[in-house]
């Protein structure tokens, strides 16, 4: 079974009939982390591709920030960890190099000058091909990147923040400096840690348990309510999944480039693809965003004293 202290990850065996029929239909991108599932995400994803894939064919992410283990030296974004997390992610993944290696956080302990020159040089090793970053405010993305810039170092072509329905925060700044930056969007949480999947108020284990979920929504559950009953509304119409709908959404959205779908079973991943051919018309956008009230900031690391502890994300 994999690691996880989460009750919805699901055995290999499973996962790898995901993996299968996901590359089956086409998909070629696979995004996991250090931390998902205590590192037997990494594990389960590596030996799945390599069983079914060619690996010049995919695109296989990671990313590092968070405490691999309750030590000393362990997480974070100096140049010690990121050596040392890239080494034991390319070991669990069975692989030489991945494609896309993100920075899961900001690190408020560690300058950035030192953990762009440490990416630097793993791309410039071979164990990484191109760099990426996930949710932090835009001005510490741009800060990243100027850095990167002013030493000729690689710079980041990717972004993974949290764009959802629900929470939309990212299309003040993040979204729109992105798309002047060339740079990819990658949204995690498409559909809301799945409350956008089903009518509000639904339980599910996940929902039950879900503290990092809890964190995210919980001061606006209100105006969540209106958003998710808009989904359901348009999806009653269309006579399709809310999923599809959430997902076609988020699509149609400019400067989106490919949301970070978590798949438990393949009927997910079914809805998933059938987004892809489903074009909501002007009037349901418009029905879909109505609802939505700015929301407080939400899955950023927080700024943590020197020799802190972290402890940020979830397996998706």
């Amino acid at each position: 079974m994999p690691r996880s202290r989460h009750t919805w990850v699901v055995p290999e065996a499973d996962s790898r009939a995901i993996i299968r029929a996901a590359l089956e239909s086409g998909i070629n991108f696979f995004d996991t982390a250090n931390e998902y599932a205590g590192g037997s995400s990494e594990e389960i994803t590596g030996r799945a591709l390599n069983d079914f894939a060619r690996r010049d064919e995919i695109v296989l992410a990671t990313k590092a920030f968070a405490p691999w283990r309750g030590a000393p030296n362990t997480g974070g974004l100096s140049r010690k960890a990121l050596f040392q997390a890239i080494d034991d992610s390319l070991k669990r993944l069975g692989t030489d190099y991945v494609d896309l290696f993100q920075i899961h956080r900001w690190d408020y302990n560690t300058p950035i000058e030192e953990t762009m020159e440490a990416l630097h040089d793993i791309v410039k090793s071979g164990r990484a091909r191109y760099i990426g970053a996930s949710s932090m405010f835009a001005w510490q993305f741009a800060k990243a990147q100027h850095v990167a810039a002013l030493n000729r170092w690689t710079r980041f072509v990717s972004m993974q923040p949290q764009v959802n329905l629900i929470y939309r925060e990212e299309e003040r700044e993040m979204i729109p400096q992105c798309t002047d930056m060339g740079v990819a969007v990658l949204p995690w949480s498409p559909l809301a840690r799945g409350m956008l999947t089903r009518p509000p108020g639904a339980k599910t284990t996940r929902s039950e348990t879900d503290l990092f979920s809890k964190y995210l929504y919980a001061r606006t559950e209100e105006n969540d309510r209106l958003v998710i009953e808009a989904v359901q509304a348009v999806a009653a119409e269309a006579g399709v999944p809310m999923a599809r709908i959430a997902l076609a959404w988020l699509l149609g959205k400019a400067g989106i480039t490919a949301p970070i779908v978590g798949v438990t079973r393949t009927g997910q991943l079914d809805d998933a693809l059938a987004a892809l051919n489903l074009t909501l018309s002007a009037a349901q956008m418009e029905r879909l965003e109505a609802p939505y009230v700015p929301h407080p900031v939400a899955g950023l690391a927080p700024p943590i004293a020197p020799g802190g502890t972290v402890s940020v994300g979830a397996d998706r």
